[in-house]
């Protein structure tokens, strides 16, 4: 693993972006296992001088998680228990928020009123440290120990945290199976020698019942990168789960015997099942319940690799029908919370805004249920899904895009104020999909509108400040800068006038303005200015405000200018009864 890795870090980007290999490992994995692309990645980079043991730093709003990550590229074979006590002393460190901003390097300083915001969301916490070498007996044991004492300790604390290593051999594994990640097929041999195990079929389907030690749950592929989960209705929670600390402190209490009797089993669908002999080979294989246990097991996997008296059922299902599957995946995951997105696919006027917009449009499809596939048929470019519909919803209509990254927020506290109106015009859903459409063809590798790297690297939610300033460009040149344009009457005119793209390049500058501005504010003292901060803040609203009217107003004093605000006008002026007042979200 070492080698290829190696190899593949002397390309271009690695060489010129990154200043050691140490730095470019980190980057290695970011780019090819957490699929974070070119400029997220050199914003995740936290490495150097005073990195307080941090190499990375990652806050996923989807998944509520933070990762941490310390990297040691080595070519030695094995590694001591001194990497470990780096990590260890990189979570010392964020107990610690306001010294660490005082003593950390510019580029982790920058990061950490976002890692501040993500604590206070009680994102769970993740530790992660990759390494080209093999851990040690002895730092196998300090890893358990580690662990032990991280479950014990999130317990009191104000965040939870899990500490993970990524060795060679895992490495290798999510290599191999980040290859696939465009369309993710787990294939995988499990021993079944001294497993007690049943094979039979039930309605002509192949079944096998297993009590599998909770050892072998470890070596699953594709538990913590998710894909081992792609059909179930959910990812990870996390350990603050009440139901995952009380399977955590069932394998590291004196009741680990009886996991098998308190634990309702793991449910694992797989397109083919054969086995023979004492190898039961799964092709196509898919967890649909049981995607919180085996991360909490994985989060106690130097304690599991050492026990035999702990068991859990797993019941391999060989379903290769995809409707089938789906079915299966809702129905066993049907005794537990799912999030509140999940919740409110099934509401009422989450139905009747699907309806009204299916009616509207025979060729598009509204998705409600997450991991649900819209029909072959159906226009890929309008079809809608229900998680990005609510995003754009807020950036649109309540003019608040800086909470439009906060999926669980947006379906929990801002749904009855978003959805209020079940008749929410159709042919605003179309609209605000088209605009959103236009934008994101902005936001690819060769930034054709050379947005700032920092806006680059906040994809995940800056482009919803980009949909807000064009709805902005609307407002002000219509002088109703406190009200929220038509999302379709104001696609209409744009278009009728071929200026779609013109108006989102212009979006896209003003926002590009607004982020400079701020860059370029003085701080107060022993202060780092933050773009992702700035991004989730009420702060940027004025900038981007304030922005689009110096653009408009500049364009009056450009030789042809004039000519340009007249088109420009033509395209974006709205008569007063193409407003209305903006939802509350705030």
């Amino acid at each position: 693993m070492y080698d290829l890795i190696q190899k593949q870090i002397t390309s271009d980007y690695f060489q010129q972006k990154f200043p050691n290999d140490g730095q470019r490992f980190v980057a290695w994995y970011l780019r090819n296992i957490l699929f974070r692309d070119m400029n997220e990645t050199r914003d995740d980079i936290t490495d150097g001088a005073d990195d307080k043991q941090i190499d990375a730093l990652i806050v996923d709003d989807d998944k509520s998680l933070v990762r941490i990550v310390q990297g040691k590229f080595i070519q030695a074979e094995t590694v001591d228990a001194e990497p470990l006590r780096e990590v260890l002393s990189s979570w010392l460190q964020i107990k610690d928020l306001a010294r660490l901003q005082n003593v950390a390097n510019q580029k982790l300083a920058r990061k950490l009123p976002e890692l501040a915001a993500a604590l206070e969301e009680d994102y769970e916490v993740s530790f992660e440290l990759i390494t080209t070498g093999r851990l040690t007996a002895a730092a196998q044991h300090d890893l358990k120990a580690f662990q032990e004492e991280l479950a014990k300790l999130s317990e009191n604390e104000a965040f939870d945290a899990s500490i993970h290593v990524i060795d060679a051999d895992e490495l290798r594994r999510r290599y191999d199976y980040a290859i696939e990640a465009e369309n993710p097929s787990i294939s995988y041999k499990l021993s079944l020698a001294g497993v007690k195990h049943m094979y039979h079929e039930i309605a002509g389907t192949p079944v096998l019942i297993a009590a599998l030690p909770l050892k072998e749950c470890v070596k699953l592929p594709g538990i913590k990168d998710g894909t081992l989960f792609q059909k179930n209705v959910r990812q990870s929670l996390g350990s603050s789960n009440v139901v995952n600390k009380g399977i955590r402190n069932t394998i590291l209490g004196d009741k680990r015997s009886d996991f098998f009797f308190f634990h309702n089993g793991v449910t694992a669908l797989c397109n083919k099942i054969n086995l023979e002999g004492d190898t039961l080979s799964l092709r196509g294989l898919s967890i649909v319940n049981g995607c919180q246990s085996l991360n909490t097991i994985l989060s106690c996997s130097e304690t599991v690799k050492k026990v035999d008296d702990a068991f859990i059922l797993f019941r391999f299902y060989e379903i290769p029908q995809r409707d089938r599957a789906d079915k299966i995946s809702i129905y066993t995951n049907s005794q537990s919370a799912v999030k509140a997105r999940d919740l409110r696919s099934n509401d009422k006027r989450v139905l009747a805004i699907k309806k009204a917009y299916e009616l509207r449009y025979p060729t598009g499809y509204f998705i409600t249920k997450r991991g649900e596939i819209a029909p072959a048929d159906k226009s890929r470019k309008h079809i809608i899904e229900l998680s990005s519909f609510a995003k754009n919803l807020v950036a649109w209509q309540t003019l608040r895009p800086n909470l439009s990254y906060g999926e669980t927020k947006i379906f929990d506290k801002y749904f009855e104020t978003l959805f209020k109106n079940k008749d929410y015009p159709p042919e605003n859903v179309f609209a605000l999909n088209d605009w959103m459409n236009e934008v994101q063809a902005a936001w690819v590798p060769d930034n054709p509108l050379m947005l700032n790297e920092s806006l680059l690297a906040m994809k995940a939610y800056a482009p919803y400040h980009h949909l807000y300033a064009v709805a902005v460009i609307f407002s002000i040149s219509s002088n109703q800068s406190d009200r929220v344009p038509s999302a379709s009457k104001s696609l209409e005119l744009a278009t009728r006038c071929s200026m779609t793209e013109e108006i989102v390049r212009i979006a896209g500058t003003c926002l590009n303005m607004a982020l400079e501005a701020a860059a370029n504010e003085t701080q107060p003292a022993n202060r780092v200015f933050s773009p992702q901060n700035w991004v989730k803040s009420k702060t940027c609203l004025a900038g981007i405000n304030g922005a689009v009217r110096n653009y408009l107003n500049m364009l009056k004093g450009f030789p042809g200018g004039t000519e340009v605000k007249k088109r420009l006008d033509e395209a974006t002026v709205l008569p007063l009864e193409a407003f209305e007042y903006r939802l509350s979200a705030d």
